[in-house]
């Protein structure tokens, strides 16, 4: 369905805040109207019209960490994952991805990442990415990480920077603060995130160098975008201190164990919390390894992350007492918001055609990428160009 005239009518709008029934009209990759009453088309228009009678829909998910290039690498090449196909995330309600590098800043580089991000975005959902990796010096296109954020408009950022984890460069406060400095004046300059997205890793430290970051300097508290934090539910507490000061934490959609909180549990605690309700988000590390280390940092078993985890949480709280109003800015507004995507994560007009729709059953039944129907009524519409068709 590529015609420019899309009408979606008879659909429980959830802008993220519940509209009620809706009927929204998309020109080419934007929403020209949001109408309380179903429009009369002419019918020499040449429209396409999807009834979802009255399934909810709610802005496209917004994935703000991903390793689209694959991850992994940390037992021998043979563990390196292949790219992200573009349907791994459309098939997620994933329509805003934000890529970055790991472990292996090394043999994957950021302009490998920007090139797969530019392929995402040319086979029809937005794709960003973050300069740097898990070392510093960071790896940059342009030989500095304030270049590559002012000259290059796909690069929003630096991330993942590692921290308290036996796999980072070990930085120091001086040496984090110049990194943050150049991403928060790129971000001056262009209006971009201009953000540090900071791995956390299992170190004893936890938050420690990000609170003493902020302590020593005139650098914004946004600026440091802590993620991982529900690995250990002692990083989480901290973490949810650090929201109080205006950092927005982020947690990931992986497998949770004994010590550590699922992104669904992170979300429960932190309404219960009553935190500040914009400074939580929920990512997936789709594509990455999520390794499993023993006392001496040998890796004795690995994993992948997906983007499916998104969606899977999102269902698991929506099946209890939650609504999606109070659940969907935790996937959507509150990552558009940090990252600086103005024509993200709501349903409103002018902002950009991105739409997921629910079926009863919490599950994704409709997914819309810059106004083009990737997945409709279940069926994958669009696949990548080297993904098997079935």
């Amino acid at each position: 369905m590529n015609k420019a005239l899309k009408l979606i009518i008879n659909a429980d709008v959830y802008a993220p805040e519940r509209l009620g029934i809706r009927h929204i009209l998309v020109a080419g990759e934007r929403i020209v109207a949001i109408l309380e009453q179903a429009p009369n088309i002419d019918d020499r228009l040449d429209v396409d019209l999807v009834d979802l009678q009255g399934l909810r829909l709610m802005p496209g998910l917004i994935d703000g960490h991903a390793h689209i290039t694959g991850g992994g690498g940390e037992s021998g090449p043979e563990s390196r994952v292949p790219p992200v196909p573009i349907s791994n995330f459309t098939s997620a309600g994933v329509t805003t991805v934000v890529g970055l590098l790991g472990t292996d800043d090394l043999t994957r580089n950021t302009k490998t990442l920007l090139t797969q991000a530019r392929g995402l975005q040319a086979e029809g959902m937005t794709a960003y990415c973050y300069a740097g990796g898990y070392h510093l010096p960071p790896q940059t296109v342009t030989g500095s990480v304030r270049g590559d954020i002012v000259f290059i408009d796909q690069i929003i950022g630096v991330g993942e920077l590692a921290i308290s984890d036996h796999r980072s460069s070990q930085p120091t406060l001086n040496e984090l603060l110049r990194v943050a400095s150049e991403a928060h004046v790129a971000g001056v300059m262009t209006g971009k995130a201009g953000i540090v997205h900071l791995h956390l890793g299992d170190g004893e430290r936890g938050l420690q160098l990000v609170r003493e970051a902020m302590e020593h300097s005139e650098i914004p508290a946004r600026v440091f975008n802590p993620t991982h934090v529900n690995r250990k539910k002692q990083l989480f507490d901290e973490a949810c201190e650090l929201t109080k000061l205006g950092c927005c934490i982020d947690v990931t959609a992986f497998p949770a164990d004994d010590n550590s909180w699922s992104a669904a549990d992170s979300i429960r605690l932190y309404l219960e919390r009553d935190l500040p309700p914009a400074n939580l988000t929920v990512s997936s590390d789709g594509g990455g390894c999520l390794p499993d280390f023993d006392a001496d940092g040998e890796c004795i078993s690995m994993s992948i992350g997906s983007a499916s985890t998104l969606p899977a949480t999102l269902a698991e709280l929506l099946s209890e007492s939650y609504s999606l109003d109070a659940l969907a800015p935790f996937f959507t507004a509150n990552a558009a918001m940090l990252l600086r995507l103005r024509n993200k994560g709501r349903v409103d007009v002018d902002k950009d055609a991105d739409l997921l729709v629910l079926d009863d059953k919490h599950q994704v039944h409709s997914v819309m990428a810059r106004g083009h129907w990737h997945v409709l009524d279940g069926q994958q519409q669009v696949l990548g160009m080297f993904e098997e068709r079935h």
